[in-house]
């Protein structure tokens, strides 16, 4: 297209100054060895343009017969190398397809067209058409031949630490990753490999040194590398907990500027603080967490932060925690379980079958059986409420690829990622055995609890005016054992004798050849006689 424009702006120029010479008529005289040449100045022009062009044109026959050989060669080596690339498109095709004749054929013709040295793609090519077909070695061999150039260091590396992963060999798949990492961080693979096995072997500061890198190189975003930093500084502050918690508390704390809904970190934090009896600011920290997420973990640690508290500190530390966050599941459970702790058997009550009503799960089940059972004894409600328990969803769990862990991990245990536990139900126990095929909720649960035993109902009025131990105790006694009355060993006719053998099922002995047929009593001839 500029080469158009050029071929137009020339033509317009050379136009332009033909026709001003036009409008300015002259005449131009030249003695030359004694004649006189005279002619148009439109002639002289066009004469002058007329020996340039003959010149240009002679000029470049000239060069094109001088530079012919080496354009021909010019022109068959294009030729060759358009078809070897041709060739190598085709080869890693058949390669990423899986048909090892044609990549292995491919390969053969890529490398008679095109040198390996021109072109690197032919060695990856040979790499993965001999790992098609399971030569192992051979590809090996080229990685490592892939590695000592510096143009295609990066790829060998990958090709060592895939196939040392495959063999198993952890050690050597970890040293290929660790020289990947080091020479480019900005490789995602080599990084979270190498994150992922200081992690496993506890270096949290090379982890975290090895994130900041890969933060600066751009391989994760902002918000994901503040994650996995807060997940490190964590898990580092739990392995610091028991040796130096003002060290620990640090590193919670930092990870919780960073990921402020993260709760191990709340935890971890709040019993760092603990330890260095700053109750407030630990009391502090739990409150912010729960009213961000509330959890179990961060309800056990804020009622017991103080060891002396009896079970009415506890409660009315539950209760706080349950004016922060109202309304909800985990406020209710942690009430209804230090009511129990305490004998407060209406508030635990009450509050447990509140949680019901809002998500049925395993856990308010099994709670309200442990209720029922500190407060009335009745087996009947304590087995109906075992076997709701039974039937009801899963509770929420610590689960990273189906890994359930009664603790948070900061890693992965199976596959060893980064933060890979959540706190969600498992997806192999997402409910319970059902006989009806229905699952079980909390309000209808609640309406179908069978009534309690004459023996062991109690007055409302009684529970609140009276102590909770005079409660348990009266209900204690209220509670009668009864024994049952031992059957008679020997059987009795109708005439109160013990000696009469037992009247047989329907008036006659059974119909079993085995058996010998009693002889006709006066009892028996008379029955026979009436029939």
């Amino acid at each position: 297209m500029i080469r158009v424009i050029v071929y137009v702006l020339l033509i317009l120029a050379l136009g332009f100054g033909f026709s001003w010479l036009a409008d300015r008529p002259g005449e131009l005289q030249i003695v030359w060895q004694g004649q006189l040449i005279e002619m148009s100045l439109t002639a002289a022009a066009t004469m002058i343009v007329a020996l340039v062009a003959v010149v240009m044109i002679g000029w470049w026959l000239i060069r094109t017969i001088w530079t012919s050989p080496h354009s021909v060669r010019r022109y068959f080596r294009a030729r060759k190398r358009d078809r070897g690339y041709q060739a190598l498109s085709t080869g890693l095709i058949a390669a990423g397809a899986g048909n090892a004749q044609l990549a292995h054929r491919m390969s053969s013709r890529a490398r008679g067209l095109i040198r390996a040295d021109q072109e690197p793609l032919i060695m990856m090519l040979e790499a993965q058409t001999a790992m098609i077909e399971g030569k192992h070695d051979h590809a090996r061999r080229i990685y490592e031949q892939m590695v000592a150039d510096p143009e295609t260091r990066e790829l060998g590396l990958r090709g060592l630490y895939l196939e040392a992963t495959r063999l198993g060999a952890h050690e050597a798949a970890r040293q290929y990753a660790e020289k990947a990492a080091e020479e480019a961080p900005y490789l995602p693979w080599a990084a979270t490999a190498t994150l992922e096995h200081r992690c496993q072997t506890s270096n949290w500061d090379e982890a975290i040194l090895l994130l900041d890198r890969q933060r600066v190189a751009g391989v994760s975003s902002r918000s994901e590398a503040d994650r996995m930093k807060a997940v490190l500084l964590t898990a580092k502050a739990m392995d610091l907990l028991d040796g130096d918690p003002a060290l620990a508390r640090d590193n919670a704390m930092n990870a919780l500027k960073l990921a402020k809904d993260l709760v191990p970190a709340a935890t971890t934090a709040a019993r760092a603080l603990l330890r260095e009896d700053n109750l407030r600011k630990a009391g502090s920290v739990l409150e912010s967490a729960w009213k961000l997420e509330p959890h179990p973990d961060i309800a056990r640690v804020y009622v017991r932060a103080r060891s002396g508290d009896g079970a009415m500190d506890r409660l009315k530390r539950a209760e706080r925690l349950e004016h922060l966050k109202p309304n909800n599941v985990e406020s209710l459970m942690i009430v209804a379980e230090m009511a129990l702790e305490a004998h407060d058997f209406i508030k635990a009550r009450a509050k447990a079958e509140a949680a019901a009503r809002m998500r049925a799960c395993e856990r308010v089940f099994l709670l309200l059986a442990d209720i029922e059972d500190a407060e009335t004894g009745d087996q009947a409600r304590i087995r109906y409420w075992m076997a709701q328990a039974l039937k009801a969803p899963r509770d929420p769990a610590w689960v990273a690829e189906g890994q359930v862990s009664e603790k948070w991990l900061p890693y992965s245990p199976i596959s060893g990622k980064l933060d890979a536990f959540e706190w969600k139900v498992p997806y192999a126990q997402v409910s319970g055995s059902i006989e009806d095929g229905t699952v079980v909720s909390g309000a209808s649960a609640l309406a179908e609890l069978p009534a309690l035993a004459k023996s062991d109902q109690v007055k409302p009025d009684q529970v609140k005016s009276q102590p909770v131990a005079e409660q348990t105790a009266e209900r204690q006694e209220s509670v009668k054992v009864v024994t049952p009355k031992p059957l008679p060993t020997t059987p009795k006719n109708a005439n109160g004798s013990k000696d009469a053998a037992p009247e047989p099922f329907f008036g006659r002995p059974p119909d079993d050849p085995g058996v010998r047929k009693p002889g006709n009593t006066a009892d028996e001839k008379a029955r026979l006689n009436i029939l």
